[in-house]
């Protein structure tokens, strides 16, 4: 079979340094000889276009991109707002960086299938909030999306993909859309004035995902560019990160909410505030600490008591395992890339103004199997 020779070694090198693996074993990844990425590395052969095909699949990239010569230039390979992530974090795993790429990619798929169809995008447009304070930039943003009502995770997620920005979440699978739950980042925020994207981590509680996703819409709202956070920054952190925090818990936890509550009825074992509080945690969808934190920041809890409830909750293990069945692996699309990109590929493919095939890749390469299951699953919906 006739091999490709002009194949630029140093680009793999490049690759495989920013993937954060060896050339041998991405060799063994990608399922190519040893002995023959050997070669090709010392210039003495080359490649079949199967097996160039499996390196570009495996690092992401075009395979034109491994025939130019000449060294890679980052500032090209890497858009803006990647390297505005990659420059606040400069320890981020090379699986995550992976990551980021890949949800650009699946964002830049979504505008091309818009294109395609002719679907016109409007601009990303909330309420003018410039000079606004903190609170009242949260209740304007709060009466926009209409949350009166909505107290979980995919209802605030409908709810900001209503207005045009694409949410995308984690799995708890191993594979390439998932961040492991040992790995501290929550989430990220891809900012664009026309389809801004917001990436949550999986975890184990819903209502962590909700606080997460609230944080990182404030980031768009309030900063206009693009965040990554990891725990510190979630429950912690200062300046821009101090901002979406407090924004996130006054659109999840406003003052009328607040109100509801009665302090003296609050315990004073902290190991007995998340039963005080269960009633309003199960009505407003959050979390026992978002409501804590309200109350500290309103002066009616001592910060000493949250930093004890802070304590005590960390004493818990309270994680997601990696693994699980796929026996509904065909409503992992709608998970990862949510319901308005699902919705979109499917009725295009209904509508016969896109391929079977490509409707599959847009849906990360569902096999056909799980593809007319999907199909089965949004006609019940």
């Amino acid at each position: 079979m006739e091999r490709i020779k002009a194949i630029n070694p140093d680009r793999i090198s490049w690759c495989s340094d920013e993937r954060g693996v060896s050339i041998e074993e991405m060799a063994k990844d990608v399922g190519i000889a040893a002995s023959t990425i050997e070669k090709l590395m010392s210039g003495d052969s080359g490649l079949t276009f199967g097996q160039l095909s499996k390196l570009s699949e495996y690092f992401g990239r075009g395979a034109l991109f491994f025939l130019e010569p000449g060294p890679v230039d980052a500032e090209q390979v890497h858009t803006r707002q990647f390297r505005t992530l990659a420059n606040q974090k400069p320890e981020l795993s090379p699986r995550i960086k992976a990551l980021i790429e890949r949800a650009e990619k699946q964002r830049d798929l979504y505008l091309s299938l818009c294109e395609d169809l002719e679907i016109n995008l409007d601009e990303f447009a909330p309420p003018n909030i410039q000079n606004m304070s903190i609170e009242n930039a949260a209740g304007a943003i709060r009466g926009w999306l209409g949350l009166d009502g909505v107290n979980t995770f995919d209802g605030y997620r409908q709810r900001v993909e209503e207005k045009g920005a694409l949410v995308f979440r984690s799995n708890g699978y191993a594979g390439k859309w998932q961040i492991p739950k040992q790995n501290p980042i929550l989430g990220f925020s891809i900012y664009d004035h026309r389809i801004p994207l917001i990436f949550v981590k999986k975890q184990a509680a819903e209502v962590r995902q909700t606080f997460t996703l609230m944080h990182e819409l404030g980031h768009i709202v309030l900063h206009k560019s693009s965040y990554i956070d990891d725990i510190k920054d979630i429950y912690g952190g200062d300046g821009d990160e101090a901002e979406a925090n407090s924004f996130a818990g006054l659109i999840l936890v406003p003052n009328a909410f607040l109100r509801q509550i009665d302090d003296r009825n609050r315990p004073e074992d902290v190991s007995e505030y998340d039963v005080w509080l269960e009633t309003y945690r199960r009505a407003w969808g959050v979390s026992g600490e978002v409501i804590l934190r309200r109350l500290m920041n309103a002066r009616r809890l001592p910060k000493t008591k949250y930093n004890e409830y802070r304590r005590w909750r960390e004493d818990f293990n309270e994680t997601y395992t990696d693994g699980g069945s796929r026996k509904y692996r065909h409503r992992e699309p709608k998970h990862v890339f949510g319901d308005t990109f699902v919705r979109t590929v499917l009725d295009a493919r209904s509508a016969r103004q896109i391929s079977l095939a490509k409707a599959t890749k847009y849906l990360d390469g569902l096999k056909l199997n799980d593809f007319h299951s999907l199909e089965r699953y949004y006609e019940g919906v």
